[in-house]
């Protein structure tokens, strides 16, 4: 797929109501996408969705929720036809500091959203992505899902399981024509980052303001992940906080 070829097709992106997945979805409407904004934040994400038109439905959704997110993607193929491209984006950062004073529902809340809603989403689009024989696939990971972070373990966890679901969805979907992803977008200027700030928790909160990088960035990575130019990182991550890939995607 190419840019270009991104008319007509039809993304989801969940946690649109904000950041990334904000940026994301203004990016793939400029590219001639139809675009499904998905998040808890019902007046956001229509807000947003007014703001770029016709192409963009807005959907209120909890990913913790299995059932929700079955809904949201049976809403957007009723309306648009076909989903061509989930973006699993929505994630929280909660939960955060020592193991032992950890408040095991908010842990179990993070795992809820970051791990279970990235199973949710491609456990809800695959079907049909199988069935049409092309889809994209692309699970917002981190460099936590790589190494720990002192003070974030459930962060750290959620988001390696996210990363092994999209080792695991590759090997089982590739030869299908389905393609699964990762994009680890380093420190990323949003509310997120102001709340890892605010926390004080782990050496990420230390970091000044200055070197997180806007979030287009990662949505304009995102359309560069939708071509064929990435293909050989189906089944991993791509890190944009390398130098080359940066200048491939056209940031630098």
């Amino acid at each position: 797929m190419k840019n270009e070829d991104l008319r007509g097709k039809t993304v989801l992106i969940t946690g649109a109501s904000r950041g990334i997945g904000e940026a994301a979805a203004r990016a793939f409407a400029e590219a001639g996408a139809n675009v499904a904004l998905v998040a808890r934040s019902t007046d956001k994400i229509a807000t947003i969705a007014g703001e770029i038109g016709q192409s963009a439905i807005a959907i209120p959704c909890d990913v913790s929720s299995h059932i929700e997110v079955h809904a949201a993607v049976e809403k957007t193929i009723q309306t648009f036809g076909s989903l061509d491209v989930l973006i699993n984006n929505a994630g929280v950062v909660t939960a955060m500091g020592p193991m032992q004073d950890a408040d095991l529902e908010d842990w179990g809340k993070t795992i809820d959203i970051n791990l279970k809603g990235v199973m949710y989403g491609m456990h809800a689009v695959l079907p049909d992505m199988i069935a049409q024989g092309s889809g994209t696939i692309i699970n917002i990971s981190s460099g936590a899902a790589h190494g720990p972070v002192e003070g974030w373990s459930a962060y750290c966890s959620s988001k390696a399981g996210a990363y092994m679901l999209t080792r695991a969805g590759d090997k089982e979907v590739r030869d299908k024509g389905v393609r699964v992803l990762g994009l680890s977008p380093g420190t990323v200027a949003t509310e997120m980052q102001r709340e890892i700030k605010a926390s004080g928790v782990g050496p990420v909160s230390k970091l000044d303001w200055s070197v997180h990088i806007p979030p287009e960035w990662p949505a304009k990575a995102l359309l560069w992940m939708c071509t064929s130019d990435a293909d050989e990182f189906l089944g991993d991550d791509v890190s944009l906080r390398d130098e080359d890939i940066r200048r491939r995607v056209g940031l630098i």
